[in-house]
């Protein structure tokens, strides 16, 4: 790192996020002994396939959020930064980014974006102030928060309020939203001996749509035999306190109970996404994702690269299994393993989602897919090997030990509690 004209540092290679592609791009380029500045808006790296374990109480938020200056500290040339880049000269190869001693600059001879998406709302954004959502630590512990206000206050209610207050709704029937769902009916019944309303509501014809075909069907059967009410072609309209009012395709609508409601239809790039666009003229979808080059470069621009959920490119799924293969291409071109200009091609090695205890399904091409224990039980290895750290692996496997052969929620105990914990019912009223 050197010091250069009017206070601009300068570096070999920038990456701003640490996410799963973010990671995979450090490491990688720690292997030729790069350097590198890695800006982050957290301290922490996010395994965020697990945050609806979090949000239920199966592990404790510091499983799934080691610190990233811990996790690369063995990485030589590794320099890990606290700030939100707020500006960027994508010609003269300098951004800016803001940290709590003031704004900094920093020019690259690399740049790699891989600062994921947030959460849509399709038009109504009103819709994020009365639901909760699933995208960061602070979403996990917020509905963790709520999800034990409601089974306390049920315990000591009466029988109507009781059911008012056990009422969910899950928008949205993708990994997200069939975990959480599940999990909720898994909890009321074996931690909490409470009898629930869970809906879970999808626009499309089919659970996990992806997945498609007999492995859809076999997670609507496993949730409708939970207790889940499975809305499929039906479209949330409307979301006020206690109630969500839904639409059929054919125009039916009709209003659902609801005392929690969690959002996990949609995803959207968030705001650096945004400012890369118009830093270097890249074209973005309607979701606002960057329309990448073949080579994972923006724009015109050879020196900038972006990477994983904010990024669109062939079709390629928005997973972390994507994002972290981009982000070894990249850094294998500007650690010049590959040659300049190498088109990125994703190697599928299958997709998976837990619905619940036991219950699970796995595609790895069309041919072998399975469904069940082994599909839990292969989801479980596999989300274990990509935890971070042999101590996040250990407390993990106990933990679920305690959830999934026992009754028990070790994450109901972590003291940590968000500043804001009150419903959105409540948020609106005030």
């Amino acid at each position: 790192m050197q010091h250069v004209d009017a206070g601009i540092e300068t570096t070999d290679v920038v990456i701003v996020g640490s996410g799963f592609g973010g990671l995979a791009a450090a490491k990688q380029l720690s292997k030729s002994g790069v350097d590198y500045v890695l800006i982050s808006a957290t301290p922490e790296h996010l395994f965020q396939p697990l945050l609806y374990q979090v949000a239920t109480g199966v592990l404790p938020s510091t499983d799934i959020a080691p610190p990233i200056a811990q996790i690369l500290r063995r990485h030589k040339g590794a320099d890990v930064r606290l700030g939100k880049v707020v500006d960027i000269d994508a010609d003269a190869a300098v951004l800016t980014y803001e940290t709590e001693q003031g704004p900094r600059k920093i020019r690259y001879g690399s740049l790699i974006a891989a600062t994921g998406a947030t959460q849509s709302y399709f038009g109504r954004d009103d819709f994020a102030e009365k639901t909760f959502s699933l995208k960061t630590i602070e979403d996990a512990k917020l509905l963790r928060a709520q999800i034990e206000r409601v089974f306390a206050e049920a315990a000591k209610a009466d029988r109507e309020t009781r059911e008012r207050l056990l009422s969910f709704v899950v928008v949205g029937a993708g990994p997200t939203g069939v975990e959480v769902a599940g999990q909720l009916k898994e909890l009321a019944k074996r931690h909490y001996h409470q009898e629930i309303s869970v809906t879970l509501v999808e626009g499309a014809g089919a659970v996990l749509p992806p997945f498609g075909g007999s492995l859809s069907e076999y997670a609507r059967k496993s949730l409708t035999r939970n207790g889940v009410e499975v809305l499929l072609d039906t479209f949330v309209t409307d979301i006020e306190p206690g109630k969500v009012t839904v639409k059929t395709k054919d125009g039916v609508e009709r209003g659902i109970g609801a005392e929690t409601v969690v959002w996990s239809a949609g995803v959207a790039a968030g705001g650096f996404a945004k400012l890369l666009a118009e830093a270097t003229g890249c074209e973005t979808d309607r979701a606002g994702r960057l329309l990448i080059n073949p080579d994972c470069t923006v724009g015109g621009h050879a020196d900038i690269y972006a990477i994983g959920d904010m990024t669109s490119l062939n079709g390629y799924p928005g997973q972390s299994p994507t994002a972290m293969q981009e982000g070894r291409h990249v850094a294998d071109i500007i650690r010049r393993k590959k040659p300049a200009g190498t088109p990125f091609v994703y190697w599928d090695k299958g997709s998976m989602a837990v619905i619940s205890r036991f219950s699970a399904v796995t595609k790895l091409n069309d041919r072998i897919k399975f469904t069940g224990t082994i599909a839990w039980a292969t989801w479980l290895a596999v989300h274990l090997f990509y935890l971070v750290g042999f101590r996040n692996r250990f407390v993990a496997v106990l933990s679920w030990l305690v959830a999934f052969v026992g009754t028990g929620r070790p994450g109901f105990d972590e003291t940590d509690t968000p500043a804001r914990t009150e419903a959105p019912r409540d948020r609106q009223a005030a």
